[in-house]
């Protein structure tokens, strides 16, 4: 089964990471590389997303499309990257975010 975890900064997360020094930001993100290593075997794809401030909005409905620069919702939380694993099923999916070394938040969602 298709699975995409997503995985969300809270402010919290995104202040500690700003505030690491040079060394340990390294070593945070060599956490996180090591951990699409170990996993290799069960992600599809994945990848990181540019910040939020960088979003286009597109809002369908009624009338013309309105069109606005920054994310689809007012939040503190953010999706800051996601993969696509595939996996025998939702308890191999939790299984495998139960591991993961950064953002305190992984949503998973089928894949229909």
């Amino acid at each position: 089964m298709k699975y995409v975890l997503m995985f969300v900064e809270s402010p919290e997360f995104a202040k500690e990471l700003e505030s690491m020094g040079e060394q340990e930001r390294e070593a945070a993100y060599a956490a996180v590389g090591q951990w699409f290593a170990d996993h290799a075997d069960k992600i599809t794809h994945h990848t990181h997303l540019a910040a939020r401030h960088t979003a286009t909005t597109v809002r369908l409905g009624e009338g013309e499309p309105v069109v606005t620069d920054g994310p689809f919702v007012e939040g503190k939380e953010v999706v800051s990257g996601f993969a696509e694993v595939e996996v025998a099923d939702l308890d191999e999916a939790l299984k495998l975010v139960r591991s993961w070394p950064a953002c305190p938040i992984v949503e998973i969602r089928p894949i229909w």
